[in-house]
């Protein structure tokens, strides 16, 4: 063993300032007993003696130093010249000797017969001292099916030099980041995997503790965590490991190694496609290792297997851890060629040429004013949306990221609109109609100027009106972005209904995830940057009541910001995964953040409150109570405590919610509507189905806010369905609702038929009252 090379064996999770973090939970595992496939961590000091022994460390600061990052030729051209240096530089001596012998000995402990060498994964692991890596995990590259001693070498200079690629030199200089990054390097067996896939140690969809899930496919597991096929599904008793329920996914491809080509991928047949992948004895095999990684963590774990003939083994094991409206209806007049449909999710026109973007990795192709045409967005997309014109996007709904952004900017935005990246292409001038859902070539002046009007009018009229208005139900704004706060606050609002925190999380900690700064140690530092978001919009809306949402992130956006994919499970479904109150028990520490910043805020500006979303059960509930009552929040004097209602479930629950303490409900239409019909709003082909008006969602609406009289509880609601259908107010207004939030660009539209509903309603009881 030495500074250089440590085998898992060796290995704990003491050990991430030397091994990274994913090192260190392979040597976890090991000693735990559990089966993976041997390998051994390069360390973070071979890095340093690397980079000290042919002086590197001043070269590359130097060539850091004098960068123009905002001039692409200069950014290329010096991380061009520091991985060329990298790549050119020997390994010392000694680390070399010692790879050397480490790779010699992997290859007497594999399974590889002993004439061949050992095929190998090599990957990155961060660091807690590695700050780009912290900030921007997933940069640094990994490669599979190395072979040989020399290949090895190479590899392993390979990922060390990617910590000096365009994009990492461009936002290290951005933020400010200071110190040089370091990294290890993990170096394992690569199983040949018959059968593998991921498995959780609880249900991510319900939340069963009882229940472990296992996905499977044949071949590699890549093909699963890509999301690639449909992999078989079972569910098994975690107390007796019996099996409960079993379905066959439709597995159309696999993917098997080759030791010349690499991965491979097959096609096969309808039978073996359809048919079955784990037998009883291994399904029975995979559960007891995934308890077993569950008792040793002490914590719900989401983990990737392999079956290797009659072996399985553990790969890895970690914690599960409103459209506005126009002041018109109809569409704005064309006079230009219809190039593109989608449906319109955010009013507005705007003109500007097209810039096509697959990835973040193109983001710093669009300039300022273009329009940005994507197939999807993501929360790490925010900064990058707020430089576009319009937003457009092949997939994605009324309730998808990328409409609910753009309405909070105030954005047109088309999303749906399926040919976009194919029929629109680089430099083109375009209008788009945010309102009709529409893209037309050209320049559209008729359309602009139309969205203009509109909008001028809207915001004359509507504003004159509403200010004098004065309604008995409360009136309050859905925000996210602090930028907007002292603009909205002067409007005629009662308070914030929905302050959502997901946003600000990413624009203060810069699209890193919030577990990797805790790793770091440096959880202060996320308390710190949150508290001053939120405190700029306390201060703008004192004394209103504001009502923060605790950051209720989907798995599959958690996975996008910088080190995600280190700590968020693969679901097929994150819309009804492992998200909500479930997350806040799984993951007490973090949600602590939470409360502390909460407590920080609230001594300046106690108009602060909290609300907890996606609560599902009594139980979690009585757990989340707990670490709330802890923190201290719930005894400071005029605290109050909100849940979303978006499971049906709260209707059963809500009496038992009551006692426990809460405040109110805000109804959360978008999630209601969706678990109420059965219907995936991330999912742009049921997108015609997804109707808030139908009767069984009102009805469940009416029943919660029935409900909360009963139990003297405050009701609201902060979905969509308020901002987009005029007579959604009135209908509120009928059921007895206390309040309603709705987006900025909504309120005076709101205010008026409020006020338009409860006109007509006092109406109808004086008539009632003369006709007795």
């Amino acid at each position: 063993m030495t500074d250089h090379i440590r085998w898992f064996d060796d290995l704990s999770k003491e050990d991430i300032p030397l091994a990274g973090g994913k090192g260190a939970n392979l040597g976890e595992l090991v000693r735990a007993g559990l089966p993976v496939p041997p390998g051994f961590v390069v360390t973070a000091e071979a890095f340093r003696s690397f980079l000290a022994k042919d002086q590197l460390v001043d070269e590359i600061s130097d060539a850091l130093d004098i960068v123009d990052v905002d001039d692409t030729f200069s950014l290329r051209s010096t991380a061009q010249s520091i991985q060329a240096r990298i790549h050119e530089a020997p390994l010392p001596e000694a680390t070399r000797s010692e790879l050397d012998k480490a790779y010699r000995e992997l290859c007497k402990r594999t399974s590889a017969p002993e004439s061949e060498e050992t095929l190998v994964a090599v990957r990155s692991s961060a660091t807690m001292e590695d700050t780009a890596q912290a900030s921007f995990a997933g940069m640094n590259r990994s490669f599979l099916n190395v072979l040989g001693e020399d290949q090895l070498a190479r590899r392993v200079k390979d990922v060390w030099a990617s910590l000096y690629s365009p994009r990492v030199i461009f936002y290290r200089k951005r933020l400010e980041l200071l110190g040089e990054p370091e990294i290890a390097v993990i170096v394992q067996e690569m199983a040949e995997s018959d059968k593998s896939g991921v498995a959780f140690s609880v249900d991510p969809a319900s939340g069963d503790p009882d229940t472990i899930v296992i996905e499977a496919a044949f071949g590699l597991g890549e093909v699963v965590v890509a999301g690639e096929v449909e992999p078989d599904h079972y569910n098994v008793a975690k107390h007796d490991l019996a099996t409960r329920s079993i379905h066959i996914g439709h597995k159309a491809i696999m993917m098997k190694r080759d030791r010349t080509s690499g991965n491979v991928r097959m096609q096969l047949s309808p039978e073996e496609a359809g048919s079955q992948v784990l037998t009883e004895d291994e399904i029975r095999t995979v559960a007891e290792l995934v308890r077993k990684s569950e008792s040793h963590y002490g914590a719900p774990q989401d983990v990737e297997w392999a079956i290797e003939g009659d072996r399985t083994y553990i790969v890895q094991s970690r914690p599960v851890t409103g459209l506005a409206e126009l002041t018109t209806t109809a569409e704005m007049p064309k006079t230009q060629r219809e190039l593109v449909r989608g449906l319109g999710a955010s009013p507005g026109g705007a003109v500007g040429t097209v810039r096509l973007v697959t990835s973040l990795e193109e983001a710093e192709k669009l300039r300022p004013g273009e329009i940005l045409v994507t197939k999807m967005t993501s929360p790490d997309w925010v900064p990058l949306m707020r430089r576009a014109a319009a937003i457009v996007t092949e997939s994605g709904g009324m309730t998808s990221h990328a409409a609910i952004v753009s309405r909070e900017l105030g954005l047109p935005c088309v999303v749906g609109a399926r040919t976009a990246m194919s029929v629109l292409s680089d430099g083109m001038t375009v209008t788009v109609d945010g309102a009709g859902g529409v893209i037309l070539e050209g320049e559209a002046r008729q359309t602009l100027e139309h969205a203009a009007q509109a909008t001028t009018t809207d915001g004359a009229g509507s504003s004159a009106v509403s200010s004098r208005l004065v309604t008995a139900t409360k009136l309050y704004v859905n925000l996210a972005e602090p930028e907007l706060a002292t603009r909205v606050a002067a409007m005629h609002v009662d308070g914030v209904g929905l302050l959502r925190a997901e946003f600000m999380i990413l624009s203060a900690l810069q699209g890193t995830h919030p577990r990797r700064l805790m790793e770091q140690g440096r959880g202060d530092e996320f308390v710190d940057r949150m508290e001053e978001q939120v405190r700029i919009i306390a201060q703008a809306f004192h004394p209103r009541p504001i009502i923060y949402r605790a950051m209720d992130f989907r798995t599959n956006e958690f996975r996008g910001l910088s080190g995600g994919d280190e700590f968020e499970p693969h679901e097929e479904n994150p819309m009804i995964g492992y998200r909500g109150v479930y997350r806040y028990v799984s993951e007490p520490d973090l949600f602590r953040l939470e409360l502390k910043l909460l407590q920080r805020v609230r001594k300046s500006f106690p108009n602060v409150h909290m609300m907890l979303p996606f609560v599902r059960t009594g139980s979690e509930m009585r757990t989340c109570m707990r670490i709330i009552d802890d923190s201290g929040l719930t005894s400071e004097p005029g605290f109050q405590l909100w849940v979303m209602g978006e499971v049906p479930s709260i209707v059963y629950w809500l009496e038992e919610y009551a006692a426990m303490g809460i405040a109110g409900v805000s109804i959360g239409s978008n999630d209601l509507t969706q678990l109420v019909l059965g219907v995936d709003r991330d999912n742009d082909e049921l997108a015609p189905l997804f109707d808030e008006r139908d009767l069984a969602v009102t009805g469940a609406i009416k029943g919660i806010i029935d409900e909360c009289h009963r139990l003297g509880l405050q009701s609201s609601i902060c979905g969509q369905a308020p901002s987009v259908h005029p007579e959604y107010a009135e209908l509120l207004v009928r059921f007895g609702i206390g309040s309603i939030s709705v987006s900025a660009d909504s309120l005076d539209r709101a205010r008026y038929n409020i006020a338009s509903a409860e006109q007509r309603i006092m109406l109808e009881h004086a008539r009632i009252a003369l006709s007795v």
